[in-house]
Protein backbone atom coordinates (compact mmCIF):
# COMPACT_ATOMS: atom_id res chain seq x y z
CA UNK A 1 0.00 0.00 0.00
CA UNK A 2 1.38 3.48 -0.86
CA UNK A 3 2.72 5.51 2.05
CA UNK A 4 1.51 8.96 3.04
CA UNK A 5 2.76 11.97 1.13
CA UNK A 6 3.91 15.33 2.39
CA UNK A 7 1.92 18.36 1.27
CA UNK A 8 4.54 19.31 -1.33
CA UNK A 9 4.76 15.75 -2.65
CA UNK A 10 0.98 15.63 -3.01
CA UNK A 11 1.00 18.88 -5.03
CA UNK A 12 3.76 17.46 -7.24
CA UNK A 13 1.82 14.21 -7.83
CA UNK A 14 -1.44 16.06 -8.53
CA UNK A 15 0.32 18.19 -11.13
CA UNK A 16 1.79 15.10 -12.82
CA UNK A 17 -1.64 13.50 -13.00
CA UNK A 18 -3.34 16.59 -14.41
CA UNK A 19 -0.58 17.12 -16.96
CA UNK A 20 -0.63 13.48 -18.06
CA UNK A 21 -4.43 13.38 -18.23
CA UNK A 22 -4.54 16.57 -20.32
CA UNK A 23 -1.60 16.00 -22.68
CA UNK A 24 -1.02 12.24 -22.57
CA UNK A 25 2.64 12.88 -21.80
CA UNK A 26 4.92 13.91 -18.93
CA UNK A 27 6.12 17.43 -18.12
CA UNK A 28 9.75 18.26 -18.76
CA UNK A 29 12.14 19.13 -15.95
CA UNK A 30 11.99 22.76 -17.08
CA UNK A 31 8.20 22.79 -16.89
CA UNK A 32 8.32 21.32 -13.39
CA UNK A 33 10.97 23.80 -12.27
CA UNK A 34 8.88 26.69 -13.58
CA UNK A 35 5.65 25.34 -12.10
CA UNK A 36 7.03 24.91 -8.57
CA UNK A 37 9.75 27.59 -8.73
CA UNK A 38 12.52 25.14 -7.87
CA UNK A 39 16.06 26.44 -7.76
CA UNK A 40 17.61 23.38 -9.39
CA UNK A 41 16.70 20.12 -11.20
CA UNK A 42 17.68 18.23 -8.03
CA UNK A 43 14.35 19.17 -6.46
CA UNK A 44 12.50 17.55 -9.37
CA UNK A 45 14.60 14.39 -9.06
CA UNK A 46 14.01 14.22 -5.31
CA UNK A 47 10.24 14.41 -5.77
CA UNK A 48 10.25 11.71 -8.44
CA UNK A 49 12.36 9.44 -6.23
CA UNK A 50 10.14 10.05 -3.19
CA UNK A 51 6.95 9.25 -5.13
CA UNK A 52 8.54 6.07 -6.50
CA UNK A 53 9.75 5.02 -3.04
CA UNK A 54 6.28 5.55 -1.58
CA UNK A 55 4.58 3.53 -4.33
CA UNK A 56 2.89 6.30 -6.33
CA UNK A 57 5.20 5.95 -9.34
CA UNK A 58 7.13 3.11 -10.93
CA UNK A 59 10.42 3.36 -12.80
CA UNK A 60 11.86 1.29 -15.63
CA UNK A 61 14.43 1.80 -18.38
CA UNK A 62 12.09 4.28 -20.12
CA UNK A 63 11.60 6.45 -17.04
CA UNK A 64 8.77 6.94 -14.58
CA UNK A 65 5.15 5.86 -15.02
CA UNK A 66 2.00 5.51 -12.97
CA UNK A 67 1.37 2.00 -11.55
CA UNK A 68 -1.05 -0.19 -13.51
CA UNK A 69 -4.17 -0.84 -11.35
CA UNK A 70 -4.46 -4.29 -12.90
CA UNK A 71 -1.18 -5.25 -11.22
CA UNK A 72 -2.82 -4.87 -7.80
CA UNK A 73 -5.00 -7.98 -8.11
CA UNK A 74 -8.69 -8.13 -7.31
CA UNK A 75 -8.61 -4.83 -5.41
CA UNK A 76 -7.53 -3.06 -8.58
CA UNK A 77 -10.24 -4.67 -10.75
CA UNK A 78 -13.19 -3.35 -8.80
CA UNK A 79 -16.79 -4.59 -8.69
CA UNK A 80 -18.41 -5.13 -12.12
CA UNK A 81 -21.57 -3.15 -12.95
CA UNK A 82 -23.77 -5.55 -14.92
CA UNK A 83 -26.84 -3.50 -15.77
CA UNK A 84 -29.62 -1.18 -14.64
CA UNK A 85 -32.56 -1.98 -12.34
CA UNK A 86 -35.51 0.31 -11.75
CA UNK A 87 -36.47 1.49 -8.28
CA UNK A 88 -39.90 2.66 -9.51
CA UNK A 89 -42.47 0.78 -11.55
CA UNK A 90 -41.68 -2.62 -13.04
CA UNK A 91 -39.65 -2.32 -16.23
CA UNK A 92 -37.69 -4.59 -18.50
CA UNK A 93 -34.25 -5.34 -17.12
CA UNK A 94 -31.34 -3.66 -18.84
CA UNK A 95 -28.33 -5.95 -19.06
CA UNK A 96 -25.09 -4.23 -19.96
CA UNK A 97 -21.46 -3.96 -19.00
CA UNK A 98 -21.24 -0.52 -17.42
CA UNK A 99 -17.71 -0.64 -16.04
CA UNK A 100 -16.68 -1.20 -12.44
CA UNK A 101 -17.04 0.34 -9.00
CA UNK A 102 -13.56 0.97 -7.61
CA UNK A 103 -12.20 2.23 -4.31
CA UNK A 104 -11.49 5.53 -6.07
CA UNK A 105 -15.24 5.92 -6.60
CA UNK A 106 -16.07 5.03 -3.01
CA UNK A 107 -13.30 7.16 -1.53
CA UNK A 108 -12.23 10.18 -3.61
CA UNK A 109 -8.64 11.34 -3.03
CA UNK A 110 -7.43 7.78 -2.50
CA UNK A 111 -3.81 8.97 -2.57
CA UNK A 112 -4.49 10.72 0.76
CA UNK A 113 -6.05 7.72 2.54
CA UNK A 114 -4.32 5.05 4.59
CA UNK A 115 -5.46 2.38 7.07
CA UNK A 116 -4.56 1.54 10.65
CA UNK A 117 -5.79 -1.34 12.78
CA UNK A 118 -7.91 -0.60 15.86
CA UNK A 119 -6.88 -2.02 19.22
CA UNK A 120 -9.47 -1.58 21.98
CA UNK A 121 -13.18 -0.86 22.25
CA UNK A 122 -13.44 2.84 23.10
CA UNK A 123 -15.23 3.59 19.78
CA UNK A 124 -17.79 0.77 19.69
CA UNK A 125 -20.60 3.34 19.90
CA UNK A 126 -19.50 4.55 16.47
CA UNK A 127 -19.52 0.92 15.23
CA UNK A 128 -15.71 0.84 15.19
CA UNK A 129 -14.60 -2.33 16.95
CA UNK A 130 -11.41 -3.98 18.10
CA UNK A 131 -9.60 -5.46 15.09
CA UNK A 132 -11.29 -3.21 12.51
CA UNK A 133 -9.16 -1.24 10.07
CA UNK A 134 -10.04 2.44 10.11
CA UNK A 135 -9.47 4.49 6.97
CA UNK A 136 -7.90 7.88 7.66
CA UNK A 137 -7.49 10.80 5.30
CA UNK A 138 -4.49 13.08 5.62
CA UNK A 139 -6.64 16.04 6.60
CA UNK A 140 -7.74 18.16 9.56
CA UNK A 141 -10.47 16.81 11.85
CA UNK A 142 -13.62 19.00 12.02
CA UNK A 143 -15.08 19.89 15.40
CA UNK A 144 -16.99 16.82 16.61
CA UNK A 145 -15.47 14.58 13.95
CA UNK A 146 -13.66 11.30 14.48
CA UNK A 147 -9.96 11.11 13.87
CA UNK A 148 -6.56 9.89 15.03
CA UNK A 149 -4.44 12.06 17.32
CA UNK A 150 -0.85 11.75 18.51
CA UNK A 151 -0.38 13.27 21.96
CA UNK A 152 2.43 12.88 24.46
CA UNK A 153 3.90 10.04 22.41
CA UNK A 154 0.64 8.07 22.35
CA UNK A 155 -2.00 7.66 19.65
CA UNK A 156 -5.75 7.58 20.07
CA UNK A 157 -8.82 7.30 17.85
CA UNK A 158 -11.56 9.51 19.29
CA UNK A 159 -14.23 12.07 18.51
CA UNK A 160 -12.49 15.44 18.68
CA UNK A 161 -13.97 18.64 20.09
CA UNK A 162 -12.40 22.12 20.18
CA UNK A 163 -13.49 24.95 22.50
CA UNK A 164 -12.09 27.69 24.73
CA UNK A 165 -11.24 25.07 27.36
CA UNK A 166 -8.89 23.30 24.95
CA UNK A 167 -9.16 20.00 23.13
CA UNK A 168 -11.40 17.13 24.22
CA UNK A 169 -10.95 13.59 22.91
CA UNK A 170 -14.23 11.84 23.54
CA UNK A 171 -14.72 8.05 23.32
CA UNK A 172 -17.87 6.38 22.00
CA UNK A 173 -18.06 3.99 24.95
CA UNK A 174 -19.23 5.04 28.45
CA UNK A 175 -16.65 2.74 30.02
CA UNK A 176 -13.89 5.10 28.89
CA UNK A 177 -13.09 8.62 30.08
CA UNK A 178 -12.66 11.63 27.81
CA UNK A 179 -9.15 13.07 27.46
CA UNK A 180 -8.86 16.83 27.99
CA UNK A 181 -5.88 18.74 26.60
CA UNK A 182 -5.17 22.33 27.66
CA UNK A 183 -4.62 25.01 25.02
CA UNK A 184 -1.03 25.64 26.11
CA UNK A 185 0.03 22.14 25.06
CA UNK A 186 -1.62 22.17 21.62
CA UNK A 187 1.81 22.21 20.03
CA UNK A 188 2.31 18.69 21.41
CA UNK A 189 -0.79 17.45 19.56
CA UNK A 190 -0.46 16.08 16.05
CA UNK A 191 -3.42 15.18 13.83
CA UNK A 192 -2.72 11.85 12.14
CA UNK A 193 -5.83 11.78 9.99
CA UNK A 194 -9.57 12.27 9.66
CA UNK A 195 -11.79 9.17 9.82
CA UNK A 196 -13.50 8.45 6.48
CA UNK A 197 -14.55 4.82 6.97
CA UNK A 198 -13.51 1.43 8.22
CA UNK A 199 -13.08 -2.14 7.01
CA UNK A 200 -13.74 -5.45 8.73
CA UNK A 201 -14.75 -9.00 7.82
CA UNK A 202 -18.32 -7.92 7.05
CA UNK A 203 -17.42 -5.24 4.52
CA UNK A 204 -16.36 -1.65 3.84
CA UNK A 205 -18.15 1.14 5.68
CA UNK A 206 -17.92 4.75 4.56
CA UNK A 207 -18.47 7.67 6.90
CA UNK A 208 -21.91 9.18 6.22
CA UNK A 209 -21.87 12.57 4.53
CA UNK A 210 -22.20 15.46 6.95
Amino acid sequence: MPRRLTHKQRLFLDYLRRFNRTTGSWPTYRELIDEFEYRSPNSVTQNFEALAKKGYLERDEDGYRFPDPEDEGSAGRGIPIRGIITAGTLQEAVDAQLGTITLDMLFPSMDRIYAIRVSGSSMIGADINDGDYVLLMDDDIPNGGIGAILYNGETSLKRVFYDEQGLRLEPANPEYQAINIRPDVFEEVRVLGRYVGHVNQTGIYKRPAA
